[in-house]
Parts: C-alpha cells; structure tokens; sequence
C-alpha cells in the first residue's frame, strides 16, 4: 500500500505487520531509550524495503545488522542489505526535524543513507531522499539527493559506467564524483592538481575496499592542451583523519587492452599521482587493489 505524494517522495502505510515487528525488536532491549530507537530504526528499514520491493530490487533484511537483536543492542543501526550490491542505512527522521541524524559507527561500508520521515502517529512514513555517503552526524534535509535519482544511483552501482571525462568540461557529472573540497581534507585540498586555468576540472570518488575493511578517495582531473589532446590527472588520498594510504594498496592506470601502463605500491605513502595525456576518444582505466580485493573505474577522454 503506497501513494507517490511527490514526484520525488515515497509514502509507505506502516501495516500492523511493520510495527508487530519493531516491537518484537523493541521487547528484546532493557532500556526504554534503546527500544525507542530500535523501534523507529525497524519502522524505517521496513519502509525502504517495501519501496525496493515496489522497484522490483531484492534485499536481504534477515542478514542486516538491524534484523540481529545483539548488534541492535551494541550499536544505532538500520541498515538493510541490497542483494549482490551491499548495505542501505535508512534513518529515520522526527516530526519537524529538519536533519538526518547518522551516528559515526555506520559511516562507512554503506551504499548510501536514505531519510525515512515519521508522522506523530506512526501510520505512515514518507521516503524523502538519499545521500551517497556522509562524514558528519547531522545532514541538512535540504542536501538530500532527488529519490527521483535513486532507481538510477542504484543501477550505475550494479552497472557501472563509463565516466566521459569531456563531459566534465561541460559540467555534466556522473553519480559519486563529488568537488574535491567536500571529500578531503583542506590540505589535501590545497595539495591535489596542480592544474589551473577555467577549462580545467576536477572531481574525486570515495570507493569502498570493502572486504579489506578500506577507503581512499580517488581523484581525476582534466585539463585541455591541444583542441584534441587532454592533460589528465590521477591521485589517490587516503580518507577521514588517516594520514597515509593503507599499506601494499596498488593503483595502476591501464590503457583500453587492460595492460597497465603506470603503477604504484603504497607503503608510508601520503598519496599516489599520475600525470599522462590522450587524445579525445581514447579509453583508460584506474585499478585499485588490496589484498585479493580489487575496485576499477573506467573513462573515456
């Protein structure tokens, strides 16, 4: 049972079903604090399922950390795993509350964060929007992406897709590819490209090493020398407060057969770079790898 109240918000009727469940849930915990907030986290897991499932996309809520009473218990989570793509955080957002509150604990191995709002009386919840990633408790509802756009994020994840990286100059982005000012520090701010000029751009990408338990951000820039011919940039920072890139990580840029034509190894490596040209048209790719995981993002120049 559902309503579109918006074009870009989805109502979800919570059934007696929904909340049997959160107060199963609820019960389990000794103090009332606690139950409340597993009881609203329940209520919003259940709601974005539902909204899935109306999308046609499997999940798997019996294998969350939100289904299992004991990590209910040890943390503030509401996450709800997306078959063969990873975890969803659905917060819950109060009556009236003008953010979304994300605790640090569940900032990183998430493929993104959804805004569940609550009505008083608890019969409905409304889907109001999503963020890819967060690096702060409190996320303006103002700064929430479209749910328009979240069918769309969902499929690039599964699928991804080819960055065209002269689409850049006219401004024109894919999804995850953010201004390098809100994914790093200011000093590696400072510090990344040493690019300039108006027709320069430059935007990085928080990728997830998710079964070493990592994250770096990787940052690609583009500059135009010739009327065919780019100048492009690579570099790889590590995240948050880390001061180096996790040890033994590999980045290799491989040209459009998959060989790789530049590489580095971390070791107590502050960041890694690449500078090279191609002509318009042309393909590379960026590999990151650590361990036996490993993470590519391909573009065309």
């Amino acid at each position: 049972m559902k309503e579109l109240s918006t074009p870009f918000t989805f109502t979800v009727i919570l059934s007696a079903e929904a909340h049997r469940l959160a107060e199963q849930f609820r019960l389990q915990q000794k103090q009332p604090k606690k139950g409340k907030q597993v009881y609203l986290n329940t209520l919003a897991v259940y709601a974005v399922k539902f909204y899935l499932s109306c999308l046609g996309i499997e999940t798997d809520w019996e294998s969350s950390d939100s289904f299992d009473p004991i990590a209910q218990t040890l943390m503030d989570v509401a996450d709800l795993k997306v078959k063969n793509l990873g975890s969803l955080e659905c917060r819950p957002v109060l009556p009236n509350q003008e953010f979304m509150s994300v605790p640090p604990e569940v900032w990183s191995n998430r493929i993104g964060y959804i805004a569940v709002q609550m009505t008083q009386s608890l019969t409905e919840v409304m889907i109001l929007g999503f963020v890819e990633r967060v690096d702060r408790e409190e996320i303006p509802l103002v700064e929430l992406l479209s749910l328009r756009e979240f069918p769309r994020y969902l499929g690039e994840l599964r699928e991804p897709k080819t960055i065209n990286l002269s689409q850049w100059l006219q401004d024109i982005f894919e999804f995850g590819w953010q201004r390098l000012e809100t994914i790093l520090l200011p000093q590696q701010t400072e510090m990344a490209f040493s690019m300039r000029g108006i027709n320069g751009v430059k935007r990085g990408k928080i990728l997830e090493l998710e079964r070493a338990g990592e994250q770096v951000a990787l940052c690609v820039g583009i500059k135009p020398d010739t009327e065919a011919e780019m100048n492009i940039l690579v570099e790889v920072y590590p995240t948050g407060n880390q001061t180096y890139l996790p040890p033994e990580l590999q980045v290799m840029v491989l040209d459009d057969s998959g060989i790789s034509v530049m590489e580095a190894q971390a070791r107590t490596t502050k960041n890694i770079q690449f500078e090279f040209s191609g002509e318009t048209g042309e393909n590379f790719s960026v590999k990151l790898a650590l361990g036996d995981f490993s993470i590519t993002e391909t573009f065309v120049i």
